[in-house]
């Protein structure tokens, strides 16, 4: 059973950056397609990046292609997430996402493709 942890989160301005971990233990991180979600107060959980397992594709929401970059260390079993440019809207519990394998590309952004979850970390952008 795979254990994620996410770390990074904080209070920060519009504008500004930070960098999200997730690191995973219990399991053969190497052999997870991953996620990025993020939910906000009174809204519905939301897909931010995802990168697969095999050939290591990135996948982004509209909304954070061009800021947000999602990647990852198989050798620290570490996902990471470096969002830039800031923005209050982007405010929210962040939470990383595994599942074994491979997912299907049409499948990347749907919470319900992923087996294993952490248990988040609050980012919050003031204006």
């Amino acid at each position: 059973q795979v254990q994620l942890v996410e770390s990074g989160g904080g209070l920060v301005q519009t504008g500004d950056s930070l960098r999200l971990s997730c690191v995973a233990s219990g399991g053969t991180f190497s052999s997870y397609s991953l996620g990025w979600f993020r939910q906000a107060p009174g809204k519905e959980r939301e897909s931010v990046a995802a990168i697969r397992w095999r050939g290591g594709h990135t996948y982004y929401a509209d909304s954070v292609k061009g800021r947000f970059t999602i990647s990852r260390d198989n050798t620290k079993n570490t996902m990471y997430l470096q969002m830039n440019s800031l923005k209050p809207e982007d405010t929210a519990v962040y939470y990383c996402a595994a599942r074994a394998g491979q997912i299907i590309v049409s499948a990347v952004h749907s919470p319900a493709s992923y087996h294993h979850w952490g248990q988040g970390t609050q980012v919050t952008v003031s204006s």
